[in-house]
């Protein structure tokens, strides 16, 4: 049996600290914070006042509210937060069935430390340190034999809501129950991915990630390389992230990347490679200098005053001085910059034969032929690898996803070449026959087992659930080009979207027709989701712009009113329909996700209707179906006033407000309280199924549609008269007017009167008419041109 885990205690306030105490909280965990009391006063403090021995958690506190990008998807979540200090309130973690340790990394301190948990915690709390570098051994010395079996170590990445990885390290007497319970507590509640690390200087993620980063900078000067092409050739190119090598630095920090350096080279004797963990002679001189990234105003990159920092300056590695970025050109990276499949993407990269293509091999073989050497030294199997530098670094594919993009026979044929070392086992399962470290069997993904020179079924929870699954199990019913229909089983179908973006076109459309004609006949019910990047970005802004452009109006009103149509048919079929949004979903996205009978979102979700950006108003269904969720079961209220709805529903289109969690899009008024979320994007398919299933079990019926009393001309008038004088004041242009204009009329219904209650389909009306004439005006026009060129909105 696991433990409930219900309240946590966090000891040690700092970035990482209080972003654990945060993410717990925003996880709906109740979490007490503690740091020390502060070793001197400042004059005139009263060293004796909550204020001020509480002074370091409070301060916490206050920097997760400015934060940026925000550790908290609310501020509401702070109201699980408690905090105290480490004199006066330790007797509190008492009350807590997990205590983390997250103090400096000095063993002394943390000694201490555990020495004081080990007299107030609770005989079954669990105790974990977050320590990256220091060995359980040492933490655990003068601890007694009760307090050994419940500890382990638990290591989060920074930022702790926006980085997936959590690395799990046992100690030598640690409690299977104990490993087991933080397992299911930080998948399914917090939302992480578990990797299985082992009792060494930097466990998994950091060790590799460090390796990798470490090679570069000693290699690129040898391969005459800039910064700027360094990071262009190790982007998205080979499915890494944006800020690749040096920009990650300089957002980590580079004396805090030298210090994870340095720990690895003075504790890794052993270490055949320990040389690379010496840092070059141009990080120490940076570190000297106080040129440390973003937290100095300056590292391997900086903004150019000049241009208001509108242009990004890079480092000369030659004189130290700061120079405009020069353009990088290879042929390689042209070839894989339209490749969508990131396997095929690092292979075309990797097989180039220009300078960028030769470096990206050179050091991507390197790092692989290292990280098959640490097996089993860090970790038991590539699996615990490849997921640690996915969701620690945010590589798309880990090592050895790498290797077998790239092969693996010629991955090792040209590591002879190139005097690399591959770890013997490589060969040894190249010589067994199996030609791939993953493949796939009866549908199941499955792994090469070192230990046991056998294939095996990759570790996953049940609640998995992706659309390469279904695929695999030959389920499709039905699809075209941008979206398909998938049989998910126990009576449940799947609507995937797979068009560019997941933009909404007449091909999705025409398929979310299709799902609910073949739903309704044959099944229980609809779940809308796919495994993309993002949901959807909107509607196809490309395919609008060439309509309007050409005068075809029809077109386009038939496009608006069959995604309308659409959503209502969703909303009122006799099936439970469930959509599940995740990362962007905006615009028509957001239409489609509100078109159903209930919303699962993942956590880091990203909704808005921000069609006022390219100068329009929602078009699909958005407007109405917005103020039927904002104004609730008091849409026909005579005893309620609207304004105040409407008035929400205004601002928030019409400043194309985005919430930037679940949770505040709960807020304003996207999700309502009986919609779901999903902490760990993983589950949200599966989730989305059982909600399907439990609406079909529980007696499914479609809900009866809202008729609004509106205030007509009245509330419009209003509205127009703040609008006036924003114009007046140079707030808004006279086309931002416009289209506030616009929407103000759908929102207030038009020509009516409160004493009218109007149909769904009559603010459907309003706002198709709005819709339309918009996209007639030529500075709309516009405005969707530019956002196809530049990618942001033009404001004329």
């Amino acid at each position: 049996m696991t433990m409930r885990i219900r309240k946590v205690a966090v000891l040690g306030a700092g970035v990482m600290g209080s972003g654990i105490a945060a993410h717990l909280a925003n996880s709906g965990v109740r979490a007490l914070l503690l740091d020390i009391v502060p070793p001197k006063a400042a004059p005139g403090e009263d060293t004796a006042s909550k204020a001020f021995r509480n002074k370091f958690t409070l301060g916490a506190l206050a920097n997760l509210r400015k934060q940026k990008p925000s550790p908290i998807t609310t501020e509401q979540a702070l109201g699980a937060l408690e905090i105290g200090n480490l004199e006066d309130d330790i007797g509190r973690i008492a009350e807590c069935d997990w205590v983390i340790e997250v103090v400096k990394e000095d063993l002394a301190v943390k000694q201490a430390l555990f020495a004081k948990v080990e007299q107030h915690a609770r005989k079954d709390a669990i105790i974990s340190s977050n320590t990256s570098g220091l060995s359980i051994k040492g933490m655990l010395e003068g601890r007694g034999p009760e307090f050994r079996k419940r500890f382990l170590v638990t290591h989060f990445f920074n930022p702790v809501r926006y980085m997936k990885l959590l690395e799990l390290v046992a100690g030598p007497e640690t409690s299977p129950e104990v490993m087991k319970t933080i397992h299911q507590f930080g998948e399914e509640v917090l939302g992480k991915g578990v990797v299985y690390g082992k009792d060494t200087t930097n466990f998994i993620a950091n060790r590799i990630g460090t390796y990798g980063m470490m090679r570069v900078l000693a290699d690129m000067q040898k391969a005459e390389l800039t910064i700027e092409e360094v990071d262009k050739i190790f982007g998205p190119a080979m499915g890494r992230p944006k800020s690749a090598v040096f920009r990650t630095a300089d957002i980590v920090g580079l004396d805090t990347f030298s210090h994870v350096a340095k720990n690895c080279y003075d504790t890794l004797a052993h270490d055949e490679e320990r040389e690379v963990f010496a840092a070059p002679d141009f990080l120490k001189k940076m570190v000297e200098k106080g040129m440390l990234g973003d937290k100095t105003g300056g590292g391997f990159y900086k903004k150019d005053k000049a241009s208001g920092g509108k242009d990004i300056l890079a480092l000369d590695l030659k004189t130290f001085e700061y120079r405009p970025q020069g353009k990088v050109r290879y042929e390689s990276l042209g070839a894989a910059k339209d490749v969508e499949d990131v396997r095929e993407r690092v292979a075309t990269v990797m097989r180039g034969q220009d300078k960028a293509a030769k470096f990206a091999e050179r050091v991507t073989l390197d790092t692989l032929a290292y990280a098959s050497r640490r097996i089993p030294e860090i970790a038991d199997d590539v699996v615990n690898v490849d997921g640690a530098m996915r969701w620690g670094f945010g590589w798309d594919l880990g090592p050895f996803e790498t290797w077998d993009a790239f092969g693996v026979k010629q991955g090792v044929e040209r590591m002879k070449e190139l005097g690399l070392k591959p770890a013997a086992w490589v060969e040894e399962m190249l010589a067994a026959g199996r030609t791939s470290f993953y493949g796939v069997e009866n549908g199941k993904d499955t792994y090469w087992d070192i230990p046991s020179k056998s294939v095996k079924t990759v570790p996953q929870s049940p609640r998995t659930q992706r659309v390469e699954y279904l695929k695999r199990g030959n389920k499709k019913i039905s699809g075209n080009d941008s979206a398909t229909l998938w049989d998910m089983g126990d009576g449940v179908t799947l609507l995937e979207f797979h068009s560019k973006m997941n933009s909404i076109d007449d091909g999705i459309i025409e398929m979310m027709n299709t799902a609910l004609d073949e739903t309704e006949k044959n099944f229980r019910g609809l779940v809308v989701g796919n495994d993309g990047g993002n949901f959807s970005a909107g509607a196809n802004i490309f395919s609008m712009l060439w309509a309007a452009k050409a005068g075809e109006f029809e077109t386009l009103r038939k496009m608006a009113g069959a995604l309308q149509a659409a959503n209502q048919r969703m909303r009122y079929s006799p099936v439970p329909v469930v959509t599940a949004p995740f990362n962007l979903t905006l615009g028509g996205g957001a239409e489609v996700a509100l078109g159903g009978n209930a919303i699962q979102a993942s956590s880091e979700l990203y909704m808005g209707l921000v069609e006022v950006g390219v100068g329009l108003i929602p078009g699909g269904g958005g407007t109405m179906m917005f103020l039927r969720n904002v104004m609730g079961a008091y849409a026909a209220d005579k005893d309620f006033d609207p304004f105040p709805f409407i008035k929400k529903v205004f601002l928030t289109i019409g400043t194309a407000k985005v919430g930037t969690s679940a949770e505040e899009a709960r807020e304003m008024g996207f999700l309502t309280a009986a919609d779901g979320i999903s902490a760990n994007r993983d589950f949200l398919l599966s989730d989305a199924k059982q909600r399907v299933i439990g609406m079909a079990n529980a007696g499914f019926r479609a809900p009866r549609p809202t008729r609004f009393r509106l205030p007509g001309p009245s509330g419009y008038a209003t509205i127009d008269m703040m609008l006036y004088d924003m114009e007046l004041n140079g707030q808004v242009s006279a086309h931002d007017r416009k289209i506030a204009q616009k929407l103000a009329r759908v929102i207030t219904g038009g020509d009516t009167s409160p004493s009218v209650l109007l149909s769904e389909e009559r603010v459907l009306e309003l706002e198709l008419e709005a819709f339309l004439s918009l996209a007639g005006e030529e500075k709309t026009q516009d405005r969707l041109q530019y956002m196809l060129e530049k990618g942001k909105p033009l404001r004329n």
